[in-house]
């Protein structure tokens, strides 16, 4: 039960009369008239108990965009309900508006909407909802909550996807679709055709070119149906800041973009999150399921407060692709977490796979070493310099080592990740 702001202002109208007649029995008669119209009240309001709620609408939506939760509410009882009911959700659900009026008649039903919009990923569960039913006074309420779960994922944005159609045009004219011709080495025998100045000379097929009046060679088109197994680092360093969300997002976003062009491509893409044991393995998916199973696998995924374990991050993946395959790995290129860890270990990856390590660079570093205007910011602009020239050194001994290493700003990572991907498909180099 609970009582409204009617109450007391009934209250405060009684005050003149307890003045006019001061003593107790004024007091009592008045607190009993004013209790007998608050249980009046109470027994003339609508039934919570027998209020029947069941929710329906979204179940999942981007990060930054709109979804909406139905609620249905069908008064089972025999006195009409009027209140407010009051739907409650963890605050990243963002939701709004969190009360809605109610006025329904006995054995009907209204439907009332909230709207949400997720602040972080992941899972944004409701909480109980809280119904507060007046009486036909105004006095009192019946109050009551019911359990109706529902649960909104809340998914990547998959900002980089803007970049998908130019990067598919792309892809079409390295696999030949379009009418500008690339020429590049592959591995799949396209045709043949009569040799031209220019060929090379190691790709004359003399058998064909026994049987014909002219010298043949093979063309070659970029190798299709390969495997490309995506590894997102979730150990600390994913989980620095970089502009205004973790790395780890940024790196999310870039696999994504990527997975969508392999896809497109033929290419048998797997996907896996590792810190010091498996958070997410997406394996045996193609087609057009492949891409929403990335992003709920990607959607519940958080970074990590520990290092990453990269003998065992190695393992695991040898284990898992035998076969020669595509592993881009998105992890920090951070000095000492690398010389401590994965570069021990990077020979035993590159000697069976392609290797390609894709980065998110903090802007920021960029912007400390071109400060001088101060004895502050010659300090700073000093110590950038010095991360810029460690991690310079860094990537040359792995380029030295057999790796393909990409590395941008947050807003630029997804692009240049595919473009790396694109021209090594175009080169014939996985």
């Amino acid at each position: 039960m609970s009582l409204t702001g009617r109450t007391p202002l009934l209250a405060a109208l009684a005050i003149p009369f307890a003045a006019i007649w001061p003593s107790w029995f004024t007091m009592l008669a008045i607190a009993l008239v004013l209790l007998a119209l608050i249980l009046v009240d109470l027994a003339l309001a609508g039934s919570v108990r027998r209020l029947v709620l069941q929710r329906s609408g979204d179940t999942a939506v981007r990060l930054g965009e709109g979804a909406s939760v139905r609620i249905k509410v069908l008064n089972q009882g025999s006195r009409r309900a009027r209140g407010v009911l009051r739907d409650a959700w963890v605050p990243s659900a963002g939701a709004g508006p969190r009360t809605h009026e109610l006025n329904i008649a006995p054995r009907e039903a209204a439907t009332v909407s909230t709207n949400l919009r997720p602040t972080r990923r992941g899972d944004r569960p409701a909480d109980r909802i809280t119904v507060r039913l007046r009486g036909p006074l105004g006095l009192a309420a019946r109050q009551g909550t019911h359990v109706v779960p529902w649960t909104v994922r809340a998914l990547p944005p998959f900002t980089s996807r803007k970049h998908l159609p130019s990067r598919l045009a792309m892809l079409r004219e390295i696999e030949g679709r379009t009418e500008v011709m690339v020429r590049g080495q592959g591995t799949e025998f396209d045709s043949l055709r009569e040799y031209v100045i220019g060929d090379d000379v190691r790709s004359i097929d003399w058998r064909a070119t026994a049987r014909n009046s002219d010298v043949v060679v093979r063309t070659w088109r970029p190798e299709r149906d390969r495997r490309v197994m995506i590894v997102l680092d979730t150990g600390r360093t994913s989980a620095a800041r970089v502009g205004q969300a973790p790395r780890l997002d940024a790196a999310m976003d870039a696999s994504l973009l990527l997975t969508a062009i392999a896809a497109r491509a033929g290419d048998h893409v797997e996907l896996l999150a590792f810190d010091r044991a498996v958070q997410a393995d997406v394996r045996g998916v193609d087609g057009a399921a492949l891409l929403p199973s990335f992003v709920n696998a990607l959607a519940t995924l958080d970074a990590a407060l520990v290092e990453t374990d990269a003998r065992g991050l190695v393992r695991t993946i040898v284990q898992r692709r035998r076969q020669r395959s595509l592993v881009v790995l998105l992890t920090a290129l951070e000095p000492s977490a690398m010389r401590e860890g994965l570069l021990l270990v990077i020979d035993e990856l590159t000697s069976r796979h392609t290797v390609i390590i894709a980065s998110v660079s903090d802007p920021r570093v960029g912007e400390l070493a071109a400060m001088r205007g101060d004895i502050d910011g010659v300090y700073a602009a000093a110590s950038a310099s010095r991360a810029q020239l460690d991690r310079r050194a860094l990537t040359e001994l792995l380029v030295r080592k057999g790796v393909e290493v990409v590395e941008a700003d947050p807003d630029a990572i997804a692009p240049a990740l595919a473009d790396r991907y694109l021209a090594m498909k175009a080169q014939g180099r996985l």
